[in-house]
């Protein structure tokens, strides 16, 4: 063994094993950082090196600066956001992934990273019951993944319509209608920013009391569209969980001849259940969907898929061509012809990894559990007089609201501070129906029912005591 390969296997076995150590602690940790930001700055700032620092030394250090400042997003008590726990057989495969230092940019470049992303985007599809000719992108999360779906819809449509957008942009195109539900995903907003759609200039439909689309609403909007239409619908509203009804809004979407596409960061996944599916019952006649996979199937971050029924307009929106860049061969997947970069981490590798460990039934069981660990933590708040929760607990997602109409946004808010004080579990807030609630968002593989009893009774104590503290 050489040098350099003796100092390779020291500095990577301490950086596992402070990972191992951090990770070991997960369960038991505050569930909130240490630092805020302001103190983190603090830990980290110092004037530029000038020398250079022994590896393992700066790896110390890292360690030392940064885990005090850091969520507890891989412990089986933070429900802040829809975050998965990173499991660890994704982690190692990530490690290795950084070991291997793949641009994964095209097949050429690195074959084996585009063979991983192949072979795990056929596993995918079936996974999601999606059409099997469906093409994947590999990105970074649903944001970029809502981008490139709808950046394949705005080509498609405009192609329809004799208009080839990728070459002419969008100065002098016929206009493209989109509409939207009321409640959906900022990110949606934001890729339609992106795309020169605009997001204002969008039909609002109007939603019912879980953030659904109502079908005379979407009915009525769509009998005034004429020409190029995209209809986006969503699985798993970020607050209530609530699902569109897709097999008849699709079918009335089809009357206008729109592309459908589907934001699905984490609901999508309740087509891996056979105990949830039936809430995204007809999502496979959409056009496209866009799916996390650091959510639910707990890959490290950053990890998305960009899945489009129509392999042509998808490659049309996002091929990436130069003269010193590969041509693809019959039967080859280019993986830069699917996403919106060039050069990228191999994401594929870490997505492969995680559905070989857990196969079919370990993804089914990790969808079941969290939504039956959500209806535990649902049953138990609801026990507690003075606290209500707010939505139907259809998958993961609850919100609640603490005290009566008169002092209810200020004690919510006191027990979200409070509860975020003790650390037991960490939830974040949001605004919902003009009211200010408790998000709770059960993702990670390590929340089970004991987890979820013991993130209960921490509520209901920062609740108790929220009220004391308020003299209510």
């Amino acid at each position: 063994m050489t040098k350099d390969a003796q100092g390779n296997e020291a500095l990577f076995v301490k950086a596992a094993t402070l990972a191992a150590h951090f990770r070991d602690e997960a369960g038991t940790r505050l569930q909130r950082p240490s630092f805020d930001y302001a103190t983190a700055v603090t830990a980290f700032a110092e004037p530029l090196p000038e020398q250079p620092m022994a590896m393992d030394g700066v790896l110390d250090q890292l360690a030392l600066k940064a885990e005090p400042g850091l969520h507890s997003m891989t412990g089986p008590r933070f429900f802040g956001w829809v975050i998965g726990g990173s499991h660890p057989m994704g982690v190692a495969a990530d490690f290795l992934t950084s070991a291997w230092g793949q641009n994964a940019g095209n097949h050429a470049a690195s074959p084996a990273s585009a063979a991983a992303e192949t072979t795990a985007a056929q596993w995918l599809l079936e996974l999601l019951d999606l059409p099997r000719q469906s093409s994947v992108g590999f990105v970074t999360g649903a944001t970029v993944a809502n981008f490139t779906c709808l950046a394949a819809a705005r080509g498609a449509v405009l192609h329809a319509a004799k208009w080839d957008v990728e070459a002419n942009g969008l100065f002098g195109a016929p206009p493209i209608s989109v509409l939207i539900g009321d409640d959906a995903h900022t990110t949606v907003f934001s890729a339609l920013q992106f795309l020169g759609l605009g997001r204002d200039r969008v039909l609002r439909v109007a939603t019912d009391d879980q953030g659904k689309i109502l079908p005379q609403a979407f009915s009525e909007a769509i009998s005034s569209v004429d020409g190029p239409c995209i209809v986006i619908l969503q699985a798993g509203q970020i607050n209530t969980g609530a699902c569109d009804g897709f097999a008849e809004l699709i079918e009335l979407a089809r009357s206008k001849q729109a592309w459908v596409h589907v934001d699905g960061a984490f609901g999508l996944w309740a087509q891996a259940s056979p105990n949830k599916r039936h809430l995204t019952a007809g999502v496979d006649e959409a056009d496209s969907w866009a799916v996390d996979g650091h959510k639910w199937l707990q890959a490290p971050y950053d990890c998305g898929y960009a899945i489009v029924r129509d392999e042509l307009a998808h490659r049309r929106a996002m091929t990436i061509a130069a003269s010193y860049l590969p041509l693809t061969n019959d039967g080859e997947r280019d993986p830069s012809h699917y996403v919106p970069e060039l050069s990228r981490r191999a994401r594929g590798f870490a997505t492969w990894a995680l559905i070989k460990h857990f196969g079919r039934d370990g993804i089914r069981a990790l969808v079941d559990q969290a939504c039956e660990s959500a209806a535990l933590l649902a049953g138990r708040l609801s026990q507690e007089p003075g606290i209500a929760v707010l939505n139907e607990v259809v998958l993961n997602q609850l919100i609640v609201r603490f005290g009566d109409a008169e002092h209810g946004d200020r004690l919510t808010q006191a027990t979200i501070r409070t509860l975020q004080q003790d650390g037991t579990a960490f939830c974040g807030g949001a605004l919902w129906r003009g009211q200010q609630v408790m998000r709770i968002s059960v993702t990670n593989y390590q929340t089970d029912l004991t987890e979820a009893a013991r993130a209960a009774d921490a509520i209901i104590d920062a609740y108790r005591s929220a009220r004391r503290q308020l003299q209510l």
